[in-house]
């Protein structure tokens, strides 16, 4: 039967979130919280791989049934962002942060873990997998190619995150698309330096870069269907270093993002045409580097809607919503295992800072609800029946 959870329980799991705050790492430097997810782990019984993804760790509970597996995914990485909350568990390490929440991710999974190994009633396996470098970097994907799902035998995984948009108590995990694919781009736009006096004399790659930005935004407008979601989004322009010279080269870079893969084909194929042809219309070249870094996050229906009604046997208002546009690496986790991904609310009152601000705190209200619903889950896939 499931051991429902103390509130000295509640206390250890938000110490943990507080040291993992004041100690944040940057993606596969996830060392000191790789060794302490592992030491806890190993505490409360379970059996510990490390190396996956470099700094991955994967603890495993087996009771009863081989054939019944499901594993529990957190991510554990912080940002490149100076932390500006001012708070006593702020972080100690110059200009790295949680501003993402993965410290109160890890701290759920945890107590979930410690949860389960107190139950009586498996009746199956738990994979516990805690994963590097979730921003941007793919960690899961590394983790996938270092033999996570070759190795053990897993039937279906979850992931969660929590959503500052969403009132604590609230979870939502939709059928199907839950966040969108994201690729990266850079273009260099390259001109002809003159002097800023005499412009004719040269080939002005600031102005064509003025021009393509503006241009890359029919992209959505006029090459995507209002009916399907796309963005294109230019974040960074570098170029010239004085006031009176015209440089020979600028810099652009931004991030797309998309559901369908033949929206992504678009995007990526009228970019590099957009670039091109106005580079030459303006006498420069333009030479694209576009990376495509994550697929969409789709979940399983038969396992969101498992998702759901575990969130709902652990007390949470199970609510609807649109998907979001930001991007997640779960994602290569569901193209190798059936699954789905839930957001947990965590909205604050008042002042309410967004996920990667530096203002952000991950809302300890929502770790009750986490570690509820990881252990509901747990009963419900591999619990006696």
């Amino acid at each position: 039967m499931s051991i429902s959870f103390s509130s000295e329980l509640f206390e250890e799991a938000r110490q943990w979130r507080l040291d993992l705050h004041r100690h944040p790492e940057m993606a596969f430097q996830e060392v000191r919280t790789s060794d302490f997810v592992a030491r806890k782990l190993t505490e409360f019984g379970y059996s510990v791989r490390r190396g996956y993804g470099r700094t991955g760790v994967v603890g495993t509970l087996a009771r009863g049934s081989a054939s019944r597996s499901v594993a529990l995914r957190a991510d554990m990485d912080a940002l490149p962002i100076t932390e500006q909350t001012g708070l006593a568990h702020a972080s100690t390490n110059p200009g790295v942060m949680h501003a993402c929440g993965h410290d109160g991710h890890v701290s759920m999974l945890l107590a979930a873990a410690k949860l389960a190994a107190l139950r009586d009633d498996l009746n199956g396996v738990l994979h516990l997998i805690f994963q590097p470098a979730e921003e941007v970097e793919g960690g899961a994907q590394f983790m996938i190619n270092d033999g996570l799902f070759r190795d053990m035998d897993i039937n279906a995984v979850y992931g969660l995150h929590n959503w500052p948009a969403l009132a604590l108590g609230h979870a939502v995990a939709l059928d199907g698309p839950m966040m969108a694919a994201f690729a990266t781009f850079e273009i260099e736009i390259v001109g002809r330096g003159a002097h800023g006096a005499m412009p004719h004399e040269g080939a002005d790659a600031i102005l064509a870069a003025g021009q393509i930005v503006s241009a890359l935004q029919a992209i959505c407008a006029r090459n995507v269907s209002p009916l399907q979601a796309a963005v294109v989004s230019v974040t960074r322009i570098h170029g010239g270093d004085a006031f009176n010279v015209l440089p020979e080269k600028v810099l652009l870079g931004g991030t797309t993002r998309w559901f369908l893969p033949e929206v992504g084909d678009i995007i990526e194929k009228r970019i590099n045409d957009i670039a091109s042809s106005v580079a030459q219309a303006f006498a420069c070249r333009s030479i694209l580097r576009y990376e495509r870094r994550y697929p969409a996050t789709i979940n399983n229906s038969e396992h969101a809607t498992r998702l759901r009604r575990a969130a709902k046997a652990s007390g949470l208002q199970v609510t609807d919503a649109e998907p979001s546009m930001a991007s997640e690496d779960f994602a290569f986790m569901l193209q190798e295992r059936p699954g789905a991904y839930i957001w947990l609310g965590a909205r604050r009152e008042g002042a309410n800072p967004v996920l990667h601000s530096p203002l952000f705190d991950f809302n300890d209200g929502s770790l009750p609800h986490g570690i509820g619903l990881w252990d509901a889950l747990v009963g419900q896939t591999i619990g006696s029946n």
